[in-house]
C-alpha cells in the first residue's frame, strides 16, 4: 500500500510540474509585440489638430488648436538628442486641421481652419535658415482635415472639406515651378481625417470619415505611374478592427502604421501592415492616455506619437514605438 500511495504521489507531481510548464510555456507564447518609450514632453502648449512632418532626424510640429486658441507656434523634435527647440513662427493665420509634409530638405505646410474659415495658403520652411516663404495657393481652393504626403521631388494634397463639402480630389505640387496640378484617378469615396504613410516609394491611404460612415477602403499609389490601386479592405478579415478617423500613420523598416484615432471614442490601438502580404497584425496599444488628432514623426527607422486630444484634455507628451520588442510594463 505505502509503495503504491508514494507512485500516486510521483504521477500527481509529475502532472502538476507538467501543467505548470505548458501554462509557462503558453503565456510566452501570447506575448505581446510592441513597445513604447515615453521622450521628453513637448515644451510648448499642449494641442491637438497639429501638423507634424520629418527631415533627416529632425521631426517638425506647428500650428494646431489648444481648446482656447488656434496656433502658429512652430518647433523642431531632435530624434537623436530627444529635446525640443522652438522655431520660427509659422507666418500664417493661427490654424488647425492644416497639412503639412517635407519634399527633400524642406517643410510645406497649408490650407486647414482658422475658426471661422477653411484655408488655401501655402508655405515653405527652408531649416538652414529657419525661413518661411509664401508659396502659390493651394490648386484645389480652401480646405480643411485633408491627406497630404511628399514622395518623388512632389507634394500631394487630397480629400478633405473645402467648408461645403467632403471632397476626393487630389492636387500635385511642383516645387521647382510653384505651381498645382490636379490629379485624376482616384477611386476612392470623400473622406475627411484620413491618412497615409509611405513604403518603398508607394503611398498607402486608408481610414476617414464621412457623413457619419468611417470610410473601410485602403489604397496604394504610384507615384512614378501616378496610378491608385485598391487594396484590402480594412475591414477584409473579422479580426481587424482598424477603420477610424483622426489616427495618425507612419512607416517603420518596410512597415506600416496606422495608430490611435476616433471611433465613437478615443482610441490607443495600433495595428501593422505588411505590404508583400496586404494583411494588417495588431501589436500593443499606445502605452499612455487614448487619444485622437495626434502627431506622427517617423525617420524610418524610429517612429514617435504624440500631442493629440481625448475630450477635451489637450496633451503634450510624447512615445517612441519599437515594432518588433516584447512589450515591456516596466519601462
Amino acid at each position: 500500500m505505502k509503495n503504491k500511495n508514494t507512485r500516486l504521489l510521483l504521477i500527481m507531481i509529475i502532472s502538476v510540474n507538467a501543467i505548470t510548464f505548458f501554462n509557462c510555456s503558453s503565456d510566452d507564447d501570447d506575448d505581446e509585440r510592441g513597445n513604447w518609450q515615453e521622450r521628453s514632453v513637448f515644451d510648448g502648449t499642449p494641442r491637438s489638430n497639429a501638423i507634424g512632418f520629418t527631415i533627416d532626424n529632425f521631426g517638425y510640429m506647428g500650428t494646431g488648436y489648444d481648446g482656447d486658441d488656434y496656433l502658429n507656434d512652430f518647433w523642431q523634435y531632435n530624434i537623436e538628442g530627444d529635446y525640443w527647440v522652438q522655431k520660427a513662427d509659422f507666418p500664417g493665420v493661427g490654424r488647425s486641421s492644416a497639412s503639412g509634409f517635407s519634399i527633400d530638405d524642406k517643410g510645406y505646410v497649408g490650407v486647414g481652419y482658422d475658426g471661422d474659415d477653411e484655408l488655401g495658403d501655402f508655405w515653405e520652411y527652408d531649416p538652414s535658415t529657419n525661413t518661411w516663404t509664401e508659396k502659390a495657393p493651394f490648386g484645389g481652393g480652401v480646405r480643411r482635415a485633408a491627406v497630404e504626403f511628399g514622395i518623388n521631388g512632389m507634394g500631394y494634397i487630397g480629400t478633405g472639406n473645402d467648408g461645403d463639402n467632403d471632397k476626393k480630389d487630389f492636387w500635385k505640387y511642383n516645387p521647382q515651378t510653384d505651381v498645382w496640378s490636379e490629379l485624376v484617378g482616384f477611386g476612392g469615396e470623400k473622406r475627411i481625417d484620413a491618412t497615409t504613410f509611405i513604403i518603398n516609394d508607394k503611398v498607402y491611404l486608408g481610414t476617414g470619415v464621412s457623413n457619419g460612415l468611417y470610410k473601410e477602403d485602403f489604397w496604394e499609389f504610384d507615384p512614378y505611374t501616378e496610378v491608385w490601386t485598391r487594396l484590402n479592405d480594412l475591414d477584409e478579415d473579422d479580426d481587424y478592427s482598424i477603420t477610424r478617423s483622426n489616427a495618425v500613420a507612419f512607416s517603420v523598416d518596410g512597415l506600416g502604421y496606422i495608430a490611435t484615432g476616433y471611433t465613437g471614442g478615443a482610441l490607443s490601438s495600433i495595428w501593422e501592415y505588411t505590404p508583400s502580404s496586404d494583411t494588417w497584425e495588431e501589436i500593443t496599444s499606445l502605452e499612455a492616455t487614448i487619444r485622437q488628432d495626434a502627431v506622427a514623426f517617423s525617420n524610418g527607422s524610429r517612429s514617435y506619437v504624440l500631442l493629440g486630444r481625448t475630450g477635451t484634455l489637450y496633451l503634450d507628451d510624447i512615445y517612441e514605438l519599437f515594432p518588433q520588442d516584447d512589450y515591456d510594463d516596466e519601462d
